[in-house]
């Protein structure tokens, strides 16, 4: 896609089989240089490995996306090393058991307070926090795209998973401010919302029964991959996407209309 190599991204939440670790490896791809960010360093690292073995640069990098100063220095890290920064993807989540495994055992007239708390730290105020710490830089070289990872469960109401789910529209106001902050500017915020993804999470806790009831409710032809999502993010970062700004996009096959 035009406009991406020798640019700088952020992916904020990158490891191997999930939405972020393919992120990182289509943009390296597309030539741009990656600071592929995470939790586990080890996981960021494994994601690195692969893209350095295919010819592209990438580095690692651990952090805490609900730790305001992890996150700022992700991004000084990120600018020191590279010399700026032009793309930065929020994908990171809490899919553990102790936090959505309990998120979906609930609904609001049950959930534990402390992972309602835990999941709004994590894919909210993380999120604000990049991007916090990210527009000033993107405003100042006059170019930028950020983008956030929604859900489509936003749009579907489901009976559980109500902390994952208000974090996520709550994304909806902050990509929209940044829009309106940064648009004037050259830089461009997003969201990208996913269906039913077969990340190596999803296939390790589905069954190939749930996959196939959530395929008849698609309008195409397979579920999702990761791969489609960093297809996505790869074209709102190129020059390809330049007049796209406050937008929600949904990958998921055409389970949902809004």
């Amino acid at each position: 896609m035009r406009g991406l190599r020798d640019k700088v991204a952020i992916v904020a939440g990158a490891a191997p089989g999930n939405i972020g670790g393919a992120t990182a490896i289509r943009l390296a791809e597309e030539g741009m240089l990656v600071v592929a960010a995470d939790l586990n360093e080890a996981a960021a690292q494994a994601v690195v490995d692969g893209i350095a073995s295919a010819g592209g640069t990438a580095v690692a990098r651990g952090f805490d996306i609900s730790d305001e100063q992890s996150y700022r220095e992700l991004i000084t890290f990120t600018v020191e090393r590279f010399g700026g920064l032009h793309g930065l993807f929020n994908v990171a989540a809490d899919l553990s058991p102790n936090t959505i495994g309990r998120d979906s055992d609930s609904d609001v007239t049950s959930l534990p307070l402390d992972v309602w708390q835990h999941t709004i730290d994590v894919t909210l105020t993380g999120y604000m926090y990049g991007v916090r710490h990210a527009l000033p830089i993107m405003i100042k070289q006059g170019s930028g795209s950020i983008i956030n990872t929604m859900s489509s469960a936003v749009w579907l109401g489901e009976a559980d998973k109500v902390a994952y789910q208000a974090a996520k529209s709550g994304l909806i106001g902050l990509t929209r401010h940044t829009a309106t902050v940064g648009g004037k500017h050259g830089v461009r915020t997003n969201l990208v919302s996913p269906g039913v993804i077969l990340t190596g999470a999803a296939l390790s806790a589905t069954t190939e029964e749930y996959r196939a009831q959530t395929l008849a409710t698609v309008r195409s032809p397979r579920l999702g991959k990761p791969e489609d999502l960093a297809a996505m993010v790869a074209f709102l970062f190129s020059d390809d996407g330049a007049y796209i700004n406050g937008q929600s996009l949904l990958v998921d096959g055409g389970a949902s209309f809004t």
